[in-house]
């Protein structure tokens, strides 16, 4: 059912970014970083609730990615 998800994941970034696809792929969401573009680019991906159809977005600390009912919250280290 849209818009239900289980606890978010918390991903601590060492850095100042991550890729996107990459990011998908650090936290299983994704077996591949090639399945976190296609997951991207099929439209199955939002940054802080609104859709991201670029494939190596750029997230930082305090933003919060969702995808398949699965949010992850990105954290400073």
């Amino acid at each position: 059912m849209p818009g239900i998800f289980a606890e978010p994941i918390e991903f601590h970034l060492h850095g100042e970014h991550i890729r996107v696809c990459d990011l998908l792929k650090a936290t299983g969401v994704a077996t591949s970083g090639a399945q976190g573009k296609q997951l991207v680019t099929d439209g199955l991906v939002t940054v802080d609730g609104r859709p991201e159809n670029r494939r190596t977005a750029k997230i930082r600390s305090g933003q919060t990615v969702a995808c398949r009912g699965i949010r992850v919250v990105v954290r400073g280290s």
